[in-house]
């Protein structure tokens, strides 16, 4: 098994890139010298946050050896290569939204209870048991579950792992408590209690069925009296503004006349 060494390297333009050095066979049988640049000092700040990284690679090389076994991956160091590839800041493809859930749900649940478990170690019946001791609603229980589905499918697709256990852990989002929700009446005298402005929040609120970070995203451009209908264009989730969650939350909806009259008062 070989480890390989980090360097880092300057360039005449740009910020010092992390180099990963290693040898291996060539095609005649000699000892060759092998490297490869990791990624700039911008992407990995220190070299220990470099050597997570490289942890992947390593197995990768190590995997072509006939002679030797590859290291074993740990949770942790495939949630860090997770981390760099899927909930990186300058990554678009997921929403501020969701990759605060995600890291929320990887420290305070998933890291504490396996980060130190190697790949190989993690079954779904463990898994499962584990879900069900957790203080927390189905719902919850079962994003995680998701969550860390999603990680080992991360493994698979770029060959750090063959399999994912948790596609055998069994999880139900189902409520255990039927949600309280507030009738016609109940939302007349809450309303006919509330002053001007906050009374339109709530009509907002009620009459248009949006998300939070979808009534705090919006704008008075965004209402069209004339058409009676509102734009949902934007969201705001800890103050960053982003795009909805899903295309169909993107469609105008209607404008109640009743809400309507109250925003424009």
């Amino acid at each position: 098994m070989q480890n390989g060494s980090i360097m880092r390297s300057t360039r005449l333009r740009g910020p010092d890139v992390w180099e990963f050095r290693w040898r291996e066979a060539g095609a005649d049988g000699k000892r060759k010298h092998r490297r490869m640049v990791i990624g700039s000092t911008a992407q990995f700040s220190d070299k220990s946050s470099a050597l997570l990284e490289v942890a992947v690679l390593r197995r990768k090389i190590n995997l072509n050896h006939p002679h030797l076994c590859p290291q074993a991956v740990t949770v942790s160091e495939l949630v860090s290569h997770y981390r760099q590839r899927e909930l990186a800041t300058d990554h678009t493809w997921k929403t501020h939204s969701t990759k605060v859930t995600y890291q929320g749900y990887l420290n305070k649940w998933i890291l504490p209870r396996w980060k130190n478990y190697t790949l190989s170690s993690i079954n779904a019946g463990e898994v499962e048991l584990w879900l069900r001791s957790l203080p927390l609603a189905r719902a919850s229980c079962a994003k995680i579950r998701n969550l860390m589905s999603v990680v080992f499918n991360h493994a698979i697709r770029h060959q750090v792992y063959s399999r994912n256990p948790i596609r055998l852990v069994r999880q139900s989002a189902k409520r255990r408590k039927i949600p309280v929700v507030l009738s016609a009446s109940e939302v007349q005298q809450l309303l006919d209690a509330l002053a001007l402005r906050e009374r339109t929040l709530v009509l907002l609120d009620v009459g248009t069925g949006l998300r939070m970070s979808e009534l705090f995203g919006l704008k008075w451009k965004d209402v069209d009296f004339d058409a009676n209908e509102i734009s949902v264009v934007r969201s705001i989730v800890m103050q960053v503004t982003g795009p909805c969650k899903t295309e169909s939350s993107q469609k105008p909806i209607p404008l109640d006349p009743y809400l309507a009259e109250a925003l424009r008062a």
